[in-house]
């Protein structure tokens, strides 16, 4: 759980740092350049060799799954509902691992289930917007294919991993980011004015922060802990970014918020974790 908590607080203080350092820029743009630089940074770990063709495809696409397609449909949402209600969409992340974990094992675990909707309530008390909640069916479609893209993501890698025989995660971690490379680039390549593009300084330094530490050696340590927990933990650790970013916001930008809100969303995700910890007491056994 130690990755998990790590990367967590690296994402919840990250959306601080950045803030409105890349509005100016394609947002297909920004993720492809993500990946671009994630890719690069783990090339000099991809060993290839001893890996089978069928392993390196299906990591290709977990990779363009996961990263790609959920970066393109998160993006694609601005284009339809505000931010607020696109932070509030996300928080049914927890239920799309719940659920994939269900369809791969062809089993429905009560307890994850019940984690996982503790976790969603969690976020969604913190995230509940002051502002009028108004959204289009476009938009929240296209939130919840991105929080399913990265939910699959998350248990495939998992299950792939575990079955590969495949002994080191860095050695082939680039082959995901490779996959993210094609979808984004793709999109990048259809929205962006790359005769106009004009990137300053402090946004490639935000780039670099994204592309290497967010993106990179977050996604990696995230996907590598999510190896190391059952998939009940996993489901309700994907919202516990939540209430970091809102404390980080506290603290970094002196912003306000509602102290009982972040109080009982913390104390759902604790309950969340606790209802988890417990599955073999209330008769689910294993993963």
């Amino acid at each position: 759980m130690l990755y998990l908590l790590i990367v967590s607080g690296i994402w919840g203080f990250s959306f601080v740092i950045i803030k409105g350092a890349l509005v100016s820029l394609d947002s297909n743009f920004v993720s492809f350049v993500r990946m671009l630089l994630s890719f690069v940074f783990f090339l000099p770990f991809i060993r290839s060799a001893g890996i089978r063709l069928p392993d390196k495809l299906r990591l290709l696409f977990i990779g363009g799954v996961q990263f790609g397609l959920m970066y393109v449909s998160y993006v694609a949402a601005y284009q339809y509902i505000p931010a607020h209600v696109i932070a509030l969409l996300t928080t049914t992340t927890p239920l799309f691992v719940t659920v994939f974990n269900d369809l791969f094992r062809r089993k429905i675990h009560a307890v994850f289930l019940f984690a996982s909707l503790l976790a969603v309530a969690g976020g969604a008390i913190v995230k509940l917007p002051e502002q009028s909640l108004s959204a289009n069916l476009h938009g929240i479609f296209l939130v919840q294919v991105s929080n399913a893209a990265f939910a699959f993501g998350q248990i495939a890698y998992k299950r792939m991993m575990d079955s590969s025989g495949i002994a080191q995660d860095k050695k082939v971690f680039g082959f995901m980011y490779g996959g993210g490379i094609l979808v984004t680039g793709l999109f990048s390549a259809a929205t962006t004015d790359f005769h106009r593009l004009s990137v300053s300084p402090p946004q490639w330094i935000a780039l670099l922060y994204l592309g290497i530490i967010a993106s990179g050696l977050c996604f990696f340590l995230w996907n590598l802990g999510a190896r190391r927990v059952n998939e009940g933990t996993l489901a309700v650790m994907n919202n516990l970014k939540i209430p970091i970013g809102v404390v980080a916001s506290l603290v970094i930008l002196k912003e306000s918020t509602d102290y009982w809100r972040l109080l009982f969303g913390c104390a759902f995700l604790g309950l969340a974790l606790w209802v988890n910890g417990r599955r073999k007491q209330l008769g689910v056994r294993g993963r």
